[in-house]
């Protein structure tokens, strides 16, 4: 069950005691997010007749906006509560509970509960209030491509068939099974191999295959066995599967083969790949591509996260249509780089689209070539502030869907920092303040 509602536990006199600075980030930001509504709209996933009470709404949607906004994780964000009257103000937490307000595994359940789509509706009811009060302009869509990465160390061959072997160990030693095949050996020869300042990787990976696929033949016959508990045959065939993809993979890497179709580069990231974006450094990255659509002020409108490295040409039109589809109307231009040049892209919404900009200044007209070029520029930027300051830059969570999770929490994070930014540089009309209801101050 949880609460359907909440209460702000803060009185009066504690807000002029504690809360000196009404400007402050955290302040501002509380009065900008519609709690109620989104609370509304995450009961959906509750029982509300059944079980015990969960922790209030209030206060874990605010801690997961201020994990992502100060970049902060699970354990971190609870101890700097305890020392943040700012802080502890915005999360809704009174100081009698402070010392046991929430462990954090609780944290890491309640975004399991949520899923992609409970967090996306985090994400949405903030853009969309600050959409409708007049924040967020529908002027240009500025469209790019990167890299979110995995958080994964550089993947070698060699590493991932050692990786799959003390796996096996692992499992072995968890159900409590004799372990079939000489471990020591095996460690012996990923010793040699580091300190082998001179190593031939496909030779020692050819050493490492030798050991492993016997290893692997008898770990399947093994996992059929009478004896093995549900929860140990489950593991074993979740476990087979995998390794059986990583020998075949290994075998066309031992055959000479460079491109590998969904390689794999981690046992633990799975949905992971190598993801090449035409940079001199880093040549290659590991991860998930990230679709990213701004406007011409920086809010980050759109957020798509996708498996492998899709062409920019394919995705072009989806982004548009959900660019649209946010701002509900078309913006007046639409500014990509060449990787999304196309005619197909180019006829795209182009009786609706005034301005149509895919890297030539030849795509517009000559009095709008200037605004498209520092558009297109200003896309690079957006981009490297998301990914360097606002958390775009490596993903701590696990698989394609922690991935999804973790870009929208950081997409509701990098956005009401942006407005902040306009704000604190009086970029905003006395109407939309009005609206937000930060004109008093």
């Amino acid at each position: 069950m949880i609460e359907r509602s909440y209460e702000e536990v803060h009185s009066k006199q504690w807000i002029k005691r504690n809360i000196s600075n009404p400007n402050n980030e955290l302040v501002m930001i509380r009065s900008l997010i519609s709690w109620g509504e989104i609370i509304r709209k995450l009961l959906r996933y509750y029982d509300l007749e059944k079980g015990a009470f969960g922790k209030n709404l209030r206060m874990m949607i605010a801690l997961l906006l201020l994990m992502r906004s100060r970049n902060l994780s699970d354990r971190e964000v609870i101890a700097a509560i305890q020392e943040n009257r700012y802080m502890q103000y915005f999360c809704n937490i009174a100081d009698e509970h402070l010392s046991t307000f929430i462990d954090h595994s609780t944290i890491c359940k309640f975004r399991r509960r949520l899923g992609e789509e409970g967090v996306r509706i985090i994400e949405r009811e903030i853009f969309q209030h600050l959409r409708r009060c007049g924040a967020i302009a529908n002027e240009m869509s500025l469209m790019d491509s990167t890299v979110l990465a995995s958080n994964i160390i550089y993947p070698n061959d060699v590493h991932l068939v050692f990786s799959a072997m003390k796996k096996m160990v692992l499992w072995a030693k968890k159900y409590k099974v004799s372990l079939w095949f000489g471990h020591q050996e095996v460690k012996k020869l990923w010793r040699r191999f580091h300190q082998d300042q001179q190593a031939n990787r496909l030779e020692y990976l050819q050493l490492f295959d030798d050991l492993f696929n016997p290893a692997l033949s008898d770990f399947e016959r093994i996992s059929t066995q009478n004896g093995l508990s549900i929860a140990a045959v489950g593991e074993a065939h979740s476990l087979l599967a995998l390794f059986k993809i990583l020998a075949e993979q290994t075998q066309l890497k031992l055959r000479g083969q460079v491109h590998i179709e969904n390689r794999l580069v981690s046992l633990k990231e799975l949905d992971a790949r190598p993801i090449k974006k035409g940079k001199a450094f880093p040549e290659c990255e590991f991860g998930t591509t990230n679709q990213m659509c701004f406007n011409r002020q920086g809010f980050l409108i759109c957020c798509e996260i996708l498996m492998g490295a899709p062409k920019d040409k394919t995705l072009y039109p989806s982004t548009l249509e959900a660019y649209i589809e946010r701002m509900k109307g078309n913006p007046r231009a639409s500014v990509t780089d060449g990787a999304f040049r196309s005619v197909k892209n180019l006829k795209a919404h182009s009786d609706e689209i005034k301005v149509i900009f895919m890297g030539r200044t030849e795509d517009v007209e000559k009095e709008e070539q200037e605004a498209c070029l520092s558009a297109r520029s200003a896309t690079e930027g957006f981009i490297a502030v998301a990914k360097n300051l606002r958390g775009f830059g490596k993903s701590l969570y696990l698989g394609l869907r922690g991935d999804k999770i973790w870009a929208s929490l950081n997409q509701a994070a990098y956005n009401l920092k942006k407005f902040l930014q306009l704000y604190r540089e009086e970029a905003y009309e006395e109407s939309v303040l009005i609206a937000l209801g930060l004109w008093s101050r």
